[in-house]
């Protein structure tokens, strides 16, 4: 623009400066090559450690930290207290085996314990595993039992293999003992019927199970298999659930047949057979 022969510059511009979109696109073009370089760099170059980076040694702990460790966990009561007391006692000279233990926390746990005759069974703390014995607590690799006042050891034996289940099993077939009444291990169905006695159990106007009773000298009774206070909850798996049930179980008494039972004993459910002679 002239005025009075001066050429004066248009307003908003500055002579010889470049315009503000030059500079914006000069410096995103700086930017842009940068990040191009990066990424290049970081494509071609190998991930390696930076300096004279070398892997750290393991680190073995000593024998008596490792030995508090294992003794502070247990890995099967994740809620039990990290330490309990240790037993005192003597170990027990009774003729009873310990298969199992199961610790739980507040001092209570179950055992499977078997006696003299072999015969497997599980027990929770303070059940009676034989007249005056009583078990006291439940640990990990044994248990305490409570004789005549004084506490006693029994532990798991752990001197051979694992037995293998199927031949337990075989090995501890649920049969009647024999006895009075009986032939080769079976027993009559005459002496059965006089010996041996069924009836509902109700509970709160229920029946739940067929209370059994003994007559005469018990001896077919104890033949059986029954012991005093047993309840007949399930006969060939099919549950007790009324008095009609006590009707089926004496019409399935007919000679060579095998009747299997489950009793509730106290707090606890046995299988039973009862084998009848031909």
């Amino acid at each position: 623009m002239r005025f009075g022969g001066i050429t004066l510059p248009r307003p908003g511009s500055i002579s010889g400066l470049p315009s503000l979109h030059a500079v914006l696109w000069w410096v995103l073009a700086v930017v842009i090559a940068l990040l191009g370089a990066a990424l290049l760099w970081a494509l071609v170059t190998p991930v390696s450690p930076l300096g004279n980076w070398k892997p750290q040694g393991v680190r073995m702990m000593a024998p008596t930290a490792r030995a508090a460790i294992f003794a502070s966990v247990d890995p099967f009561n994740r809620d039990a207290p990290a330490a309990q007391a240790e037993s005192s006692g003597a170990v027990t000279s009774l003729a009873l085996t310990l298969f199992a233990t199961r610790a739980t926390p507040g001092g209570g746990g179950t055992a499977i314990i078997a006696g003299g005759d072999g015969v497997q069974q599980v027990y929770r703390v303070g059940a009676e595993v034989q007249p005056g014995v009583t078990l006291a607590a439940v640990a990990f690799d044994h248990v305490e039992l409570s004789r005549n006042g004084a506490n006693e050891l029994l532990y798991i034996d752990q001197s051979g293999a694992a037995p293998d289940a199927d031949k337990v099993v075989a090995a501890n077939p649920v049969a009647p003992p024999p006895g009075t009444g009986s032939t080769g291990g079976a027993i009559s169905v005459d002496a059965l019927r006089s010996g041996v006695n069924f009836g509902p159990r109700a509970e709160a106007g229920r029946v739940i199970g067929l209370e059994v009773l003994s007559s005469g000298d018990g001896s077919t009774f104890r033949a059986a298999g029954f012991e005093p206070g047993d309840v007949i909850q399930a006969i060939d798996g099919k549950p007790v659930t009324g008095a009609p049930d006590a009707a089926t179980l004496s019409a399935a008494l007919r000679p060579g047949a095998s009747i299997s039972v489950t009793v509730k004993r106290g707090d606890r459910q046995l299988p039973l057979a009862i084998t009848l002679a031909p």
